[in-house]
């Protein structure tokens, strides 16, 4: 494909989007602890939520791209969204968004070094490629980054 390289790329730049809009690393950058579990008149989930939320289905749509024997065995939509509104505590927060950014990555490394990105993932069924994966997951992320920006200004701790 002659611009195989400039699609790869521009997938790469999609997951952590910070053109159109306000990319992950900005929208939860300096959020005071006491507010990470604040809820806002009008919206169902936390910040903490929308975060663990987000690694959840990326670390689970990454696992469908990568691994061959994957299964699906969370249930939707209790195994993809947090119990509790608030982080137990600071390194429960700090590892949430380090395992977001290293999944991240890895679907980055994916966009550049799967050999056809059209190929169907192994444990996929139907139309189920390598880009369909890559695209929803950066989808999914610009969602829901979207909604904790929304949250992080209803709740008073939006200075971005």
């Amino acid at each position: 494909m002659p611009n195989d390289h400039q699609l790869r790329e521009q997938l790469v730049r999609i997951l952590s989007w910070k053109e159109a809009h306000v990319g992950f690393d900005k929208a939860v950058a300096d959020l005071p602890r006491d507010k990470r579990g604040a809820h806002a008149a009008g919206f169902e989930h936390s910040v903490w939520q929308l975060v663990e939320h987000l690694r959840i289905a990326q670390a689970d749509i990454l696992d469908f791209c990568v691994n061959p024997a994957y299964v699906q065995a969370m249930t939707w939509p209790d195994d993809y969204w947090p119990k509790s509104p608030a982080p137990a505590d600071a390194h429960a927060w700090d590892q949430s968004l380090a395992s977001y950014r290293h999944d991240r990555d890895r679907l980055a490394a994916l966009a550049r070094e799967t050999p056809d990105l059209y190929a169907l993932v192994p444990a996929g069924k139907g139309t189920q490629t390598y880009l369909r994966g890559i695209l929803l997951a950066a989808d999914h992320g610009s969602y829901h980054v979207g909604q904790i920006v929304a949250v992080r200004r209803a709740i008073g701790a939006w200075g971005g």
